[in-house]
């Protein structure tokens, strides 16, 4: 017996390095070559395939490039910013393939294949698999899928009706109104001042988000993302690494000081909707802000604490939280940047900026802005829209097909990551005319169904089910924001700003927004 034994060992451990083996091989070569011939032989040309590192490293090469030198005064912001993309374009067309490590990415350009994919009518097309730095985050409507995402969907809706919303304009008025105080006292010092506008504009964005999702206790909220803040960097640095299979678990300094955030962040998070739901249910508190709507919307006498207990028609107190992190990582960065950018977008343009501000001064006088006045606000609605276009915050859409799917003449076998270069369509000559790196806001005149010649060509906020839930706050508080600063001050490019768009998350400046600021 024990003989046998011992024959059987080097027998069972060469079939376990066989299968290891045979393992390794499907996922590194097998496997991707199948897919690679797969879409090639239905036309769709891309660059060959390099086991496992695939293009990342003319990725890293072409972008590192990019961004060691910046742009001119001028809005052909694409080779510095997607310089992979484009080429990619422009060497295989607008249907091509890339590969970041095993996974081929299917770069679409085509609006009508774009609208296939995003109505998602087959459901075959979801975010693609989040790495674990992403989901310590948040783990909110945006990282979901399916039935939870819709489940979420649903619940969270009513909080962001625009009749909710209309409600929220005095508190956007109260956050603009001190940042305004803040210029005010530094221009009144020299008649001008300078000011990087990012860093104001980010935090703006995390008061007004602070004072709409927590109401009375913003000022909680706002160090609750403080600290989000520093957790995101943090995720940022560690994603720029090469990935180590479980590395994140040694107990580094970094690893640590991420574990210890989320969980402050998490427990913060746990006491704000507890008080408030336990104060909602008393009637010593109103559904006045996100949260305290959220919570009503979740139509519950008390909140399930897990899975275990919860319906379909509830969120766990666990989701409420995620879902309070998410307001902050989706409402305060993309707003951020496109503030930051409209403001340099007009001080490049000032007989723009004047046209602006005759419309704010004519239809607001030097009266807060309310949600009836800034309705009314046609030049500066086709001035925000251009330069969404110019200067979209999340520069591209990401999906991955996990089911074998059709789009238009293609199959897209399961497996395949899809890339939607929005950046890209915004400035396609083919869509938007010869112009379409112009800043050209009379093109919106009539509105974005007859802005170019698709209407799909233009979606800064996504397209079909998966529409930013958040977009009409934003529009809203981007108005409001506009309005206040044309009322109390005309600016310009600082000697100092060095126009140098790239991506960190959302569409920044590399170098800063540095404006002059003075009296109009």
């Amino acid at each position: 017996m024990e003989v046998y034994v011992l024959n059987i060992l080097p027998i069972s451990l060469l079939v376990l390095l066989i299968c290891g083996v045979a393992k390794v091989s499907y996922s590194i070569w097998w496997k991707p070559k199948w897919l690679e011939r797969n879409l090639k032989r239905q036309g769709i040309r891309g660059t060959p395939y390099k086991p496992l590192v695939g293009d990342m490293k003319e990725y890293i090469r072409l972008i590192s490039e990019a961004w060691s030198k910046p742009l001119s005064l001028a809005h052909q912001i694409i080779p510095r910013v997607d310089p992979f993309t484009m080429n990619n374009f422009q060497k295989y067309g607008k249907l091509s393939i890339c590969w970041f490590g095993t996974t081929p990415k299917l770069i679409i350009m085509e609006p009508e294949m774009i609208k296939e994919v995003l109505s998602n009518k087959q459901s075959h097309f979801h975010k693609p698999p989040l790495s674990p730095l992403i989901t310590i985050l948040t783990r909110g409507l945006t990282t979901l899928q399916g039935d939870n995402w819709a489940r979420h969907r649903r619940i969270i809706n009513p909080a962001f009706h625009l009749e909710r919303l209309k409600e929220m304009v005095p508190v956007f008025t109260i956050s603009c109104g001190k940042m305004m105080e803040k210029w005010e006292r530094m221009v009144s010092l020299q008649g001008t001042c300078e000011v990087d506008m990012w860093p104001e504009f980010q935090k703006l964005t995390a008061d007004v988000i602070s004072r709409a999702a927590f109401g009375s206790d913003y000022e909680e909220g706002k160090k609750i993302f403080e600290l989000q803040k520093e957790l995101i960097l943090l995720v940022v640095e560690a994603m720029k690494t090469i990935y180590i299979p479980g590395f994140r678990f040694l107990p580094t300094k970094k690893n640590r000081r991420r574990k210890k955030l989320d969980k402050e962040i998490t427990s913060m998070l746990r006491n704000i909707t507890q008080n408030k739901w336990n104060a909602m249910r008393t009637e010593q508190s109103k559904a006045d802000d996100l949260l305290g709507l959220l919570l009503q919307s979740n139509n519950q006498e008390s909140l399930p604490e897990n899975e275990c207990n919860k319906k379909s028609n509830e969120m766990t107190l666990e989701e409420v939280i995620e879902e309070c992190k998410q307001f902050y990582l989706a409402g305060q960065e993309t707003t951020a940047s496109w503030l930051t950018w409209i403001i340099i977008v007009l001080a490049m343009h000032p007989s723009w900026q004047e046209k602006a501000r005759e419309e704010v001064l004519q239809i607001c006088g030097n009266r807060e802005p309310n949600f009836e006045s800034i309705s009314h606000l046609k030049i500066v609605t086709m001035i925000l829209n251009e330069v969404l276009r110019l200067y979209p915050p999340v520069i591209a859409q990401y999906l991955h097909a996990y089911k074998d799917s059709k789009v238009g003449n293609i199959n897209v076998p399961a497996g395949v990551d899809l890339t939607l270069p929005t950046l890209l369509i915004h400035h396609d000559s083919e869509l938007w005319g010869d112009d379409a790196e112009v800043f050209k806001p009379e093109r919106f005149s009539q509105g974005v169904s007859k802005a170019c010649k698709d209407q799909l060509a233009f979606f800064p906020f996504g397209w079909g089910p998966r529409t930013c839930i958040g977009q009409n706050f934003s529009i809203i508080e981007a108005k409001v924001a506009m309005a206040m600063i044309l009322q109390r001050f005309s600016f310009k490019l600082s000697p100092s700003y060095t126009h140098a768009p790239y991506t960190v998350m959302t569409l920044q400046p590399q170098h800063g927004a540095q404006i002059i600021l003075c009296k109009p």
